[in-house]
């Protein structure tokens, strides 16, 4: 008898870069010079619309177990969540494993807001290690360097011609990169090529 196989929705998802995952494997490049590429799929993202002076702000924010980021390039984390700030009144909310958003939604207590999951709309791609920055540099127009971007920034720029969120998370440094699910192909390949180059001897 032939065994039963899964339909379920959750079984039935492909993330957009699961074609390419055998090739960042192999992109990988270890030593002082080490840069590795992985997709992180499926996080659940969620945006978030309200005026930051409200009450229903205050309530998100318990939620969340932490306030909303203020400034332009901050993110603030509490356990599984992370708000990065988009504009003055707009965060994308990223979490692993899922956030309720019905809890969202009921925090804002019949306040102007929205909150919508958009976990679809985007992946994210994993950059990590010694040469991580000067991978980005060949093709990302914001300053990487520590002085100017660090742990818990996150900017929306582009990096080669993809627009996308580029979030630092650690010094080692690692980075996520969340662009666009029709662009992550693109984004993947270009950072694979961009790789390569460390693949070299190392330099003493």
């Amino acid at each position: 008898m032939a065994e039963p196989t899964d339909t379920s929705p959750v079984a039935l998802r492909t993330s957009p870069l699961a074609h390419l995952a055998d090739r960042m494997r192999t992109a990988a490049v270890t030593g002082a010079r080490g840069v590795t590429l992985a997709e992180r799929p499926f996080l659940t993202m969620v945006n978030l619309r309200l005026d930051p002076a409200s009450e229903a702000a205050d309530r998100v924010a318990k939620t969340l177990g932490a306030p909303l980021p203020r400034e332009c390039g901050h993110t603030t984390a509490s356990g599984p969540h992370t708000a990065v700030w988009l504009g003055p009144d707009e965060w994308l909310v990223l979490s692993e494993p899922p956030i309720d958003t019905a809890e969202l939604r009921q925090a804002l207590a019949g306040d102007p807001g929205s909150v919508v999951d958009v976990s679809a709309n985007r992946t994210t791609l994993e950059l990590s290690g010694p040469a991580a920055r000067q991978v980005l540099e060949k093709g990302c127009r914001l300053d990487l360097h520590p002085r100017a971007f660090g742990p818990g920034r996150a900017l929306s720029t582009t990096v080669g011609p993809v627009p996308a969120l580029l979030w630092q998370l650690d010094d080692a440094p690692t980075y996520r990169l969340l662009p666009r699910s029709s662009f992550a192909d693109y984004l993947a390949r270009w950072l694979i090529d961009a790789m390569s180059e460390y693949r070299g001897p190392e330099v003493p």
